[in-house]
């Protein structure tokens, strides 16, 4: 069957498909599913290792990096992970195609996950020898870093296509396209469920193990998306080339790629071997700063100069307040792998009938809550509706930012047992879990709509870029916040309260500000609803 025929708009407001289905959706959603399982299991399971593989001390096989370091490194590699969706998404478009993209993108994320557990196969060769940790420590922290980049990259080609991808297995208009979604974001949530648990179990005795089970999830995903991928026939190929100068432009960005690629190697190459010194914190709050000035130069451009008539202009406009919020929620909300991944390992009673559960395990807490309320989340704002009851987008918004809040609230009170010398019952992050998963179903999935109906049709892949933007700055921010707030010496074990309460002061100050401007922002808005 030829690419025409299976094209979504061909077979617009049916849900008649073209190909084999399993369950009333197309069979291909099933490859798409385990491929990002898969995915996000290599990604969460790592993520749960990262900030505390970072401040674990070189004799014990850690890398031995201060807080204030290790959270600059993860707060640039989480931005990293979502800034490289925006060129990722535009390979795809000009050069490889959606599926090639996924294929390509999966195999770097697995060669970056082995190439982060190599060191752990070398201090096997090592034993025997004095102090291998010690020796090994600058392989470790190259390989370490090779890995992560490795990571961005290879997300940034798989994450965005592969949703592209299930995204046009549906016509327009089907009335099964969210509902395989719904299906497709469950895969994200098993795999980020299962991943913390089964690669901590494994760091605990190396973390190289660890970091090793991860690349081989993304393998499995691979091998079945390999194995499955004839039911994805037709769908995410490669761009034809029809005229003389579509062929000479491909040709002219693959040398452009083929260019960058080998400044960047040389560039890499100049920093491992120390001839550049490397300020991360100094990196990271400059990248924050360049983030922040781009999205908002080109969204007042956008607005004044984009040809856009005045009800555009204001709905760009609402784009651009809920980019702050967005980026103030994200902020927060992603310490659980920095932050509250430290309080989790050095302040919380982690002790289980004889046993210490590993403090990677309460990573899988927010996907546990996530596949529980998910679907009382979406009855909910179904069930308001009906009633004319349900709250507009910018009250879910403020919601999201109240309960992010209180959830830091909670860890308040937790952090003051902490600061007095006592370890935190394990209830309290799990409370805390729990207000900001209830945060995120009220804000992540209302702003990934809104921006859909909000952009202008011209700018649509742009703002929902900009979303994005928005995400990877609150990203790096909580990076930033901590390395400020984790406690990791005395003197900031005592100031841990006051930084957990000036986040909850920001958190429900952003809230309440933004619910008091819900009904401008509601005016400007139009008819979005």
């Amino acid at each position: 069957m030829n690419n025409q025929q299976k094209t979504p708009d061909s077979l617009s407001g049916t849900d008649l498909f073209p190909g084999p289905t399993l369950f009333g959706h197309p069979k291909g959603l099933m490859t798409l599913f385990f491929t990002e399982m898969w995915e996000r299991f290599s990604y969460y399971g790592m993520r749960a290792l990262l900030i505390l593989f970072m401040t674990t001390a070189i004799v014990d096989g850690g890398l031995g990096f201060d807080d204030k370091t290790s959270g600059a490194i993860y707060g640039l590699y989480t931005m990293g992970v979502y800034l490289f969706a925006l060129p990722g998404g535009w390979f795809a478009d000009r050069l490889f195609g959606l599926k090639k993209s996924v294929w390509y993108g999966g195999i770097i994320i697995a060669i970056g996950h082995f190439t982060m557990a190599l060191p752990g196969l070398a201090n096997l060769l090592a034993v025997g020898s004095t102090s291998p940790s010690v020796q090994l420590s600058t392989l470790d922290t190259n390989s370490f870093f090779l890995g992560l980049i490795l990571i961005v990259i290879g997300t940034g080609l798989l994450k965005p296509n592969i949703s592209s991808i299930v995204g046009q297995l549906y016509p327009v208009g089907s009335s099964k396209r969210d509902a395989g979604f719904s299906i497709f974001y469950m895969g994200i949530n098993i795999g980020a469920l299962i991943a913390p648990i089964a690669c901590s179990t494994l760091a605990t005795f190396d973390w190289h193990l660890g970091f090793g089970l991860a690349g081989l999830g993304m393998v499995f995903g691979l091998i079945q998306y390999r194995l499955t991928g004839s039911s994805l026939e037709g769908y995410g190929e490669e761009v034809s080339l029809v005229t003389e100068d579509e062929i000479r432009e491909r040709e002219k960005i693959k040398k452009i790629l083929i260019g960058i690629g080998t400044m960047s190697l040389l560039f890499l190459a100049v920093l491992f071997l120390g001839y550049v010194p490397i300020n991360v914190s100094a990196i990271a709050g400059a990248s924050g700063t360049i983030i922040a000035v781009v999205a908002f130069v080109y969204l007042g451009y956008v607005i004044l100069f984009g040809g856009l008539n005045e009800d555009e202009r204001r709905k760009v406009g609402v784009i651009a307040i809920l980019f702050i919020f967005s980026a103030l929620f994200w902020s927060g909300f992603e310490q659980a792998g920095s932050t509250l991944n430290l309080f989790a390992e050095r302040f919380t009673d982690r002790s289980f009938l004889g046993w210490e559960i590993p403090a990677g395990y309460f990573q899988s807490i927010n996907s546990m809550f996530i596949i529980i309320f998910a679907p009382f989340f979406g009855a909910l704002w179904v069930w308001l509706g009906r009633q004319q009851l349900e709250p507009s987008s910018p009250l879910k918004f403020a919601m999201g930012l109240l309960l992010l809040g209180i959830g830091f609230l909670v860890m308040y009170f937790a952090a003051k047992i902490a600061a007095s010398g006592d370890l935190a019952a394990p209830t309290w992050l799990i409370f805390t879990y729990m207000l900001h998963t209830f945060g995120e179903l009220s804000l992540s999935p209302v702003g990934l709509s809104l921006v859909t109906k909000l952009a202008p049709a011209k700018y649509g892949g742009q703002m929902m870029g900009i979303w994005f933007l928005s995400v990877s700055l609150g990203n790096l921010f909580a990076g930033l916040i901590a390395g400020e707030a984790s406690g990791g010496t005395e003197e900031a074990l005592a100031r841990m309260p006051d930084q957990y309460m000036l986040i909850v002061y920001t958190a429900v100050g952003a809230g309440v500000i933004l619910l008091l401007l819900s009904k401008p922002i509601k005016k400007l808005m139009g008819n979005v609803h």
